[in-house]
């Protein structure tokens, strides 16, 4: 491994799972822009929807979701009778225009939902929305949620991939996130689900924990390894508790540095690839003959708000408190807290609270960051090619980061700019070099890698 002292490391930028990024939403952005924008998605479209569950039934210390803890059920029964009515609104302002070919649960927890509201939630979309029949239907998986009900359930809406939350198997790493889940429930529940037919088994690891090491984090991904899942991502840690104060429970004298996250990532990384998977962007990796393999190494690989995908649509429809929707117009995110949510669509309106609407330029550089996230490069005669002169000044920040010191972060062959191997856990980093907003918000971030 490559000895990195270089203080990009430690360096606070966004994830870019959009751009412009959600610090940079205003309330400019309401109900009836959304209207109007859903009214122009043109006849045929493919359509996906992301539906926000933001309860969990106890609160992992190093979470950094929109989610609240509940003991009782009431309150998520009364949600998901709200979010059906948003599903039913949304539904008739689509208007069959559009054949909906990929839907994600997430949360918060969307597996705490009874399989009675499971069941109530597919019937919403199926009756408000035309569904391809080979539409994708994911759903994010606390095994410590699962039950057999819940596992027919599941199955019976139709889920064809899973996202098990595994984090890290140490006991000790669990104690310090309040996250304790034994590596026999999760085999478990992949178990269940292959038992059920479920066609895909995704785990999301994590590094950069607290008490957590190379040897702690190797034994965790040798333990995923030996359940044989489709993709594995490898998230690092996000220590924000500015934003999130449930944070503070975790001891910041136990978080690894900067060079120790990086080890980390590295050492985690070799023996997933060591293993067979392929490396998909920043912190993805995927059997071969999987989906999202296949687009990478067919240059069709996107990044939206879920992360890494192989779904093209250009229209994202966000469903739930606090979910955000993409439109080829611009973001646009709900009402975050869920009591006022729920009566602005039990009222029959939408929940629309801020967004951003997209200038050309905000295309021009969102489509460079976006190549940057997936590719590790872009073509500077596409970028001509796409945005004329908005593309400009872009080629000379690249080319500008292509000349600097011994060390570039970015090579150039002509018109191509790449992300050299030793370069790119800084990926992040580099693309905020094309982020006109981010010297001008107040937001903070986590560390790069």
């Amino acid at each position: 491994m490559q000895d990195r002292k270089d203080v990009r490391l430690d360096e606070a930028v966004p994830r870019y799972t959009s751009y412009p990024t959600a610090p940079h939403f205003h309330a400019g952005v309401t109900g009836e822009t959304v209207r109007s924008w859903i009214g122009a998605v043109p006849d045929g479209d493919s359509l996906s929807l992301y539906l926000h569950v933001p309860f969990c039934d106890r609160l992992c210390w190093f979470c950094a979701c929109h989610t609240k803890q509940t003991r009782q059920y009431d309150p998520v029964a009364a949600y998901v009778g709200s979010l059906c009515r948003e599903i039913g609104t949304v539904g008739a302002l689509v208007a069959g225009r559009a054949v909906v070919t990929a839907i994600h649960f997430g949360g918060g927890s969307p597996t705490m939902l009874s399989p009675a509201d499971m069941h109530r939630l597919g019937a919403a979309l199926r009756r408000s929305f035309r569904l391809a029949t080979d539409a994708e239907i994911s759903v994010e998986i606390d095994p410590n949620d699962m039950t057999a009900d819940r596992l027919d359930a599941l199955a019976a809406i139709g889920m064809t991939r899973a996202s098990l939350g595994v984090q890290d198997f140490d006991p000790t790493v669990q104690a310090a996130i309040n996250r304790q889940q034994s590596f026999e429930s999760t085999r478990d529940v992949v178990e269940g689900l292959r038992a059920r037919g479920v066609g895909s088994v995704n785990l999301d690891l994590l590094y950069g924990l607290p008490h957590q090491t190379c040897a702690t984090l190797a034994a965790t991904v040798a333990q995923a390894l030996s359940l044989s899942p489709d993709r594995i991502a490898l998230f690092g840690y996000a220590h924000v508790p500015w934003f999130k104060k449930h944070q503070t429970m975790i001891p910041e004298e136990a978080l690894p540095g900067a060079q120790e996250r990086y080890a980390q990532a590295v050492m985690a990384a070799g023996l997933i690839e060591a293993a067979g998977y392929e490396r998909i962007g920043l912190d993805h990796f995927a059997r071969p003959d999987d989906a999202m393999a296949v687009a990478a190494r067919d240059g069709r690989l996107r990044r939206n708000f879920q992360g890494y995908t192989e779904d093209a649509c250009e229209t994202l429809i966000g469903l739930g408190a606090s979910s955000i929707s993409r439109f080829r117009q611009g973001h646009a995110q709900n009402q975050p807290a869920t009591g006022v949510y729920q009566r602005m669509v039990d009222d029959g309106g939408l929940a629309t609270v801020r967004g951003v609407i997209f200038t050309d330029e905000d295309h021009a550089r969102g489509w460079v960051i976006e190549n940057l996230m997936c590719n590790f490069g872009f073509d500077a005669r596409e970028a001509r090619r796409r945005f004329g002169g908005l593309a400009v000044p872009l080629v000379a920040i690249a080319a500008g980061l292509a000349q600097a010191g011994p060390d570039p972060v970015l090579q150039r062959e002509d018109d191509l700019f790449v992300v050299p191997e030793s370069q790119r856990p800084l990926v992040r980093t580099i693309a905020a070099r094309f982020d006109a907003y981010l010297e001008t918000g107040q937001a903070r971030h986590s560390a790069a890698v």
